[in-house]
């Protein structure tokens, strides 16, 4: 289905109020997406919500999708929402792992939380932002766990332990190198030999 005229005078209206802040921009699943440089991202975040014909007024979410094989690994989300108008708009902005991304609290106070989530479980970095630390992980956790090389096991396990009375944090010992798994099921042959079937080989 062909995205409608409305999505198209959206994306002219947004490009004349925008200028040359949109880097390119994209009609996909009935929703405008533009694409703005990070050191830009307050001016469009602020441009898009007062502007009378926009009026973006409600920012909805602020998170992350990881391409580890990109220089700039991360494309920063975030969805806006516009009640008088009834039309949403999502912005990206590419950042590597050291990009300071600026934070938009300014423009939008709720992004207080949304932009500490994306920074614990992606790694973003989100500069001038009051109170960036972690929000969803536990004290002392390593690494981010929604980065695509991020381990599906975790590193480290909690666990309370009635001896001790206290919570202890042991590294993760499995049982199978889950790490070094490959991915080869018995129907399509595997180089070792599975539990049990050494007989039948013998």
């Amino acid at each position: 289905m062909s995205p409608g005229p409305d999505l198209d005078l959206l994306a002219t209206e947004v490009r004349a109020r925008l200028g040359e802040a949109v880097l390119d921009h994209a009609i996909a699943y009935d929703e405008l997406t533009i694409r703005v440089p990070a050191a830009g991202i307050v001016d469009a975040l602020t441009a898009l919500r007062d502007d009378p014909a926009l009026l973006f007024l409600m920012l909805c979410d602020v998170t992350a999708v990881d391409y580890p094989g990109r220089e700039e690994r991360f494309d920063v989300v975030y969805h806006l929402l516009s009640p008088r108008h009834n039309r949403r708009i999502r912005v990206k902005v590419t950042a590597g792992e050291e990009t300071l991304v600026p934070s938009v609290i300014s423009v939008f106070p709720n992004a207080n939380w949304y932009e500490r989530e994306t920074y614990d479980l992606y790694g973003v970095l989100f500069s001038d932002h009051p109170d960036l630390r972690r929000l969803l992980t536990d004290y002392g956790f390593e690494g981010h766990p929604l980065r695509q090389d991020f381990p599906l096991t975790g590193f480290v396990e909690v666990r309370y332990d009635d001896t001790e009375r206290r919570v202890l944090y042991e590294p993760v010992k499995l049982q199978q190198e889950f790490r070094n798994f490959d991915f080869l099921s018995p129907w399509e042959g595997t180089d070792y030999v599975l539990p049990g079937d050494e007989k039948a080989r013998g």
